[in-house]
């Protein structure tokens, strides 16, 4: 019988479970049992949050191997290639690999249905207990308490920001949110708090779990000082850190809450590694610019607090000509809201252009601009998908302007393919 190929995998996940998100931890731990991987070899960080995961995730890669450490990373949702969610030792998970861990998955999993996410967590893992690795970072896909990650006992658990996101599964509040994305921490382990502004939830469940509670600002802090920050928490004091070459002001917060966690499990490296690590780190589709005559900027922002942050770093930065923003959105996604934040940064003049997105969950550009169109100032242009949306806006922009594709991984993925094909030459 022919194997299966990687595409046939994965159509065949998407359909075999009733429910493309069913939040239960018993299917994927009697799996991850069976396949003997409940209990990974080397530390694990879980990284949950609204927003902020991948910079923190990418961060906890980048410090641990500028230090000579090798580190398995699991992140989704993916932009262009399954292989992105999947990363050994600094590089995406070979397909062979993947082939391989799903067969393992299916030769043990009898009657038990898993979720698309499921199978990919527990393929993660797979590849993670066939290298030798110095750290394990899973990032949660929504929520933590009862998402497939948290089957996994972490060593240190971070928790980089709660706002409202996901409320038909989280709680419309911040604390009930707040309270699934505590569900990671765990009983005498550390556990991190990477912003300001900390729900009550928080605490409240730390307590209740016995986690041992730290928070930024608070345990741990990180304070500008001439082009770069000074790190604290306890008796570290680490001075003279260069920024991470991460755009955005959360980025100083989030990389001393990484330096917090790696130092609670006593893999904090080398000053000189640190800030190899700090510069050297890297993340596709968050504020990712790729400069030329016209500048384009990708970014998966896709809820209130992700927009505010965009909005404040793109009007932090200097301009010399128009805004042109190529969007869409999701029908599970506060639009209105999101609109709100754009209203700070579009002025008379700027282009905008709202893209249909296809699927279930998908809105179509009208709808987008029905609902964008009292809040922002100007016209509003439609376009059938995200590519017409960047032919759009490359048609329209001359030297000077910047384009900035936003909205989800739905809208950044499909950007990313054809400003390669069609921009690579400007």
């Amino acid at each position: 019988m022919a194997r299966r190929t990687l595409a046939e995998w994965l159509d065949y996940q998407s359909r075999i479970h009733p429910l493309s998100m069913d939040f239960t931890l018993d299917r994927i731990r009697t799996v991850l049992d069976r396949l003997g991987l409940l209990t990974p070899k080397p530390p694990v960080i879980t990284v949950g949050g609204t927003n902020g995961k991948g910079s923190v995730t990418a961060l906890l890669e980048a410090i641990v191997s500028a230090g000579g450490g090798r580190v398995g990373v699991y992140t989704s949702p993916h932009l262009e290639r399954y292989q992105e969610r999947i990363r050994v030792a600094g590089a995406e998970v070979e397909e062979a690999w993947l082939l391989e861990a799903f067969e393992a998955i299916e030769a043990v999993r009898g009657e038990i249905t898993l979720t698309y996410f499921e199978y990919a967590t527990a393929a993660a893992l797979w590849c993670f207990a066939r290298d030798p690795l110095d750290l394990i970072v899973l990032e949660v896909g929504l929520g933590g308490r009862l998402d497939a990650v948290n089957v996994i006992d972490a060593d240190a658990s971070i928790v980089v920001s709660v706002s409202l996101d996901h409320c038909e599964y989280l709680g419309d509040t911040v604390e009930a949110i707040g309270f699934e994305k505590a569900g990671i921490f765990r009983a005498g382990r550390p556990a991190f708090f990477g912003s300001t502004a900390m729900p009550a939830s928080i605490e409240a469940h730390a307590t209740h779990l016995g986690a041992r509670l730290e928070r930024f600002g608070a345990e741990f802090t990180a304070v500008l000082a001439d082009s770069g920050f000074e790190f604290r928490r306890g008796s570290t004091h680490l001075q003279g850190l260069p920024p991470p070459a991460l755009q955005g002001a959360a980025q100083i917060g989030n990389a001393a809450t990484v330096l917090a966690a790696l130092e609670s499990l006593e893999l904090l490296p080398a000053p000189t590694a640190i800030a190899a690590g700090l510069r050297g780190v890297r993340l596709t589709g968050r504020f990712e610019v790729r400069p030329g005559p016209v500048s384009w900027v990708f970014d998966v922002a896709h809820n209130p607090g992700a927009a505010a942050v965009l909005v404040d770093t793109l009007r932090a930065e200097p301009r010399a000509g128009r805004t042109i923003l190529v969007a869409g959105m999701l029908r599970d996604k506060d639009a209105v809201a999101v609109g709100r934040e754009l209203a700070r940064l579009v002025a008379p003049g700027d282009l905008v252009c709202a893209v249909t997105l296809a699927g279930e969950r998908g809105r179509p550009a009208d709808e987008l601009a029905a609902l964008w169109g009292p809040l922002l100032a100007g016209e509003i242009s439609l376009a059938t998908d995200v590519e017409a949306g960047c032919a759009f806006a490359a048609h329209h922009a001359v030297p000077g302007d910047r384009v900035v594709v936003f909205g989800s991984f739905h809208v950044v993925g499909p950007a990313l393919h054809w400003h390669r094909l069609y921009c690579s030459t400007q």
